[in-house]
């Protein structure tokens, strides 16, 4: 039997859509805009950082990252990711929500800014630096996905919270977006500017000693975004579950949240007294009842994630080389070095508009209708058959007048990527888990999807190798080929659909109700898991 609701929780879950909803919505989604546009601009830079630091004269071919050096320089942010969520995700159910939100933000900031500013008097200083403010870069940015979650998530109303954590994640298409954008403008001015040579009709002249602008700018430029939002994510108000449900202070919890609804709010601080003093939802992570009650649903969050992230950042870290596998990019020697970063940061504007933030938007606008679980199953089925359809076929899809075709069919994997799995595995750690316990859990899940990154961004570059030596990377060795390497992430994608039926159908219910909080002790024994957590399908 549930109990009665606190009154400031019951307001936040009827409430209408009003004003408040939308701020919360821009001010937690910049940080996921500043967070997608440092994580995958870097992809745009890579071919020119190759060329500036590691072209040998007299090459054939201009300088590419050693493959250390890449694994490096593309992994390394998110090692700083994995290890930020979990801290922060531990730091916000103790310390609270907002009083470490501020720093997330400012850690991104200032590690953005630094990454531009990489120094060294040799290729390998400069990179070195690069890579550690590109580490703390990640630690920040890590911090952001759970505490931008769970704030939405506790702000939300039940009937509209998923479309709202996902608006704040749909932020993330924009970064991906604007990331290209602003490095199409940026090599286009230093392009028309300082105008060069391909690199084979003449080596040295092809790369402009201002081409080591270029790469700075864009990195820098990811500070912008994030530090506009800092001064509205100072003054957003602690959470109320938070406030009411771990601080146990239901006066503040009152008070914070008549000023943001503009209703009077009983305070009912007895309420809360009771709810401290019972044992029933004062279990830990690392205890029984919590294994029992939510074990395998952090189960299902972490695995669909894992596997979700080794497709799906192998693939977006990596668009430049299936860009060049398939030919849509000319070979590096036919352009100069400005003019490669123009033509791969095209590239990654055409997906993005046809595919990544088409999809982010069609999960805000039906996730609520279809339902959680539905989305993200058959986001992972459509990514499975995307994924086969271009790998089992590869050879004839490079073929150059069926270009176009297999740009159509990747389009399409990023928009049910989106529309699926990238956005619910997000959304439902935030809603599933106990107040005390939320923040962290989302951080754990978040963590176990980017150690699906680093497999992916590690394990892609390797294993992407063609075995003919003259079509693969200096310094690489034989990999098992473009072809084989897609039919691995269709496989990641396929166990994906499996694991998905851990994950429990949390839409239109309350937080409370999904983590069991509003049920008696005496009802409820800690170790029969409640009635509406543990239900997988859509009603």
């Amino acid at each position: 039997m549930a109990r009665d609701e606190l009154s400031v929780l019951t307001a936040l879950d009827v409430a209408k859509t009003q004003w408040y909803h939308f701020t919360a919505i821009i001010v937690a989604g910049m940080g996921f805009f500043t967070d997608a546009y440092d994580l995958f601009s870097i992809a745009n830079v890579t071919k020119l950082l190759g060329r500036i630091y590691y072209t040998h004269p007299g090459a054939p071919k201009p300088g590419t990252l050693p493959p250390n050096v890449s694994l490096a320089v593309n992994g390394v942010a998110l090692c700083g990711t994995l290890a930020g969520q979990v801290f922060f995700g531990w730091l916000g159910d103790k310390m609270g929500r907002k009083k470490v939100y501020g720093l997330t933000l400012a850690i991104m900031v200032f590690s953005s800014l630094a990454s531009g500013l990489s120094f060294g008097h040799t290729a390998k200083g400069t990179v070195s630096t690069l890579c550690f403010f590109r580490f703390w870069l990640g630690f920040g940015i890590g911090g952001d996905y759970p505490l931008s979650a769970t704030i939405m998530s506790e702000y939300a109303n039940k009937k509209t919270r998923g479309a709202f954590i996902a608006a704040v994640f749909a932020m993330q298409g924009f970064g991906i977006l604007f990331g290209g954008i602003v490095s199409l403008v940026i090599s286009t001015i230093f392009d028309n500017a300082y105008s060069a040579p391909a690199y084979e009709v003449n080596a040295e002249a092809s790369l402009v000693p201002q081409a080591d602008y270029v790469w700075r700018i864009i990195l820098m430029l990811g500070a912008l975004p994030a530090a506009l939002t800092y001064y509205w994510r100072m003054k957003m108000p602690e959470t109320a579950r938070y406030t009411a449900l771990v601080a146990k202070n239901a006066k503040q919890a009152a008070q914070d949240m008549s000023k943001v609804l503009q209703v009077e709010i009983e305070a009912e601080q007895d309420k809360v007294d009771k709810l401290s003093e019972s044992n029933h939802n004062n279990f830990g992570l690392f205890t029984k009842a919590f294994a029992k009650r939510h074990g395998m649903h952090l189960v299902g969050t972490c695995t669909t994630w894992f596997l979700l992230d080794i497709a799906y950042y192998s693939s977006n870290l990596f668009q430049k080389d299936i860009y060049s596998s398939i030919g849509w990019l000319p070979p590096a020697k036919e352009m100069n070095a400005i003019h490669e970063v123009f033509r791969v940061s095209k590239a990654q504007v055409l997906i993005a508009l046809c595919g990544t933030v088409p999809g982010y938007w069609f999960t805000v606008a039906f996730i609520d209708h279809l339902g959680r679980f539905f989305i993200q199953l058959m986001g992972f089925f459509f990514m499975t058959v995307f994924m086969f359809a271009l790998a089992i076929p590869y050879d004839h899809w490079t073929k150059k007048e069926n270009r176009i075709g297999f740009l159509v069919m990747y389009a399409l994997t990023f928009f049910f990527a989106n529309f699926g799995p990238n956005s619910t595995t997000f959304v439902v750690p935030a809603e599933i888990f106990p107040a005390r316990l939320r923040s962290t859990c989302h951080g754990i899940s978040a963590a176990a999807g980017k150690a699906g990154a680093i497999v992916g961004a590690f394990g892609f570059l390797y294993a992407s190798q063609s075995k003919d030596v003259t079509k693969r990377d200096a310094g690489y060795p034989a990999g098992i080929g473009m072809k084989n390497t897609l039919i691995v992430l269709a496989v990641c994608n396929c166990l994906g659909m499996f694991f998905t039926f851990l994950v429990p159908e949390s839409k239109g219910r309350s937080l409370e109700e999904l983590s069991g909080e509003n049920e008696d002790e005496g009802t409820n024994d800690t170790s029969q898991p409640p009635v509406a957590s543990t239900r997988t399908v859509p009603v």
